[in-house]
């Protein structure tokens, strides 16, 4: 076939070689490189403006730059805060817990004063409401609840009340004789003081 008689409608073979020996590149879409530099430019803008907001460096920072160490103060700092946090919450639920504790046990107390009175005049000897009566003091010792009724030992202002104080040969320091009235602590708090008779050694 002559050149004269190529077929204008016939579409360019893309393996075939221009002149120089290269292949042939199809012509790029008009408006396609400068839609491609707008979208691009737009990128880099957006990104620049949330790197400025946000107050971070453009470019990475070297392990060992001012910035570098800045940043993990900075951080060992935030951290160091938080565990702090932490404690503090779980200290003051702690307190709080003991605390709500400490109130039921204190309203309480004279339903014990009660049972102790009934034990003593032997109603509680035996029966239905000695039986409760024990496991309510059973379930009250599960919360640290402990009697402060000791006689003989040797008198504590700590948890020792004295109503009635009297000589005595018998004794070589102040010693609890009588308990008038149980007192009671919860773990290592004193919630009310014994009421007792002390005895004295004699001048």
């Amino acid at each position: 076939m002559t050149a004269g008689n190529e077929n204008p409608n016939e579409k360019p073979n893309p393996d075939e070689q221009d002149a120089a020996g290269q292949p042939a590149e199809a012509p790029a879409p008009e408006g396609a490189g400068s839609a491609d530099t707008g979208a691009e430019g737009d990128a880099l803008a957006q990104a620049e403006q949330i790197l400025n907001s946000a107050d971070v460096p453009a470019q990475p920072q070297e392990a060992g730059s001012p910035e570098a160490a800045e940043l993990r103060n900075d951080l060992l700092r935030l951290q160091a805060e938080y565990v702090n946090y932490r404690r503090r919450v779980e200290r003051d639920r702690d307190v709080a817990r003991e605390m709500a504790v400490i109130g039921v046990l204190n309203t309480l107390m004279p339903v014990l004063d009660d049972i102790d009175a009934a034990r003593q005049h032997g109603d509680l000897a035996d029966g239905p409401f000695a039986s409760i009566a024990n496991k309510l003091e059973n379930t009250l010792k599960t919360y640290g609840l402990a009697k402060i009724d000791e006689v003989g030992v040797e008198f504590d202002p700590n948890i020792h009340e004295a109503l009635i104080q009297q000589q005595s040969p018998d004794v070589q320091s102040d010693t609890v004789t009588q308990i008038l009235r149980a007192g009671y602590r919860a773990n290592d708090r004193v919630l009310r003081a014994a009421q007792v008779i002390v005895s004295v050694p004699e001048q």
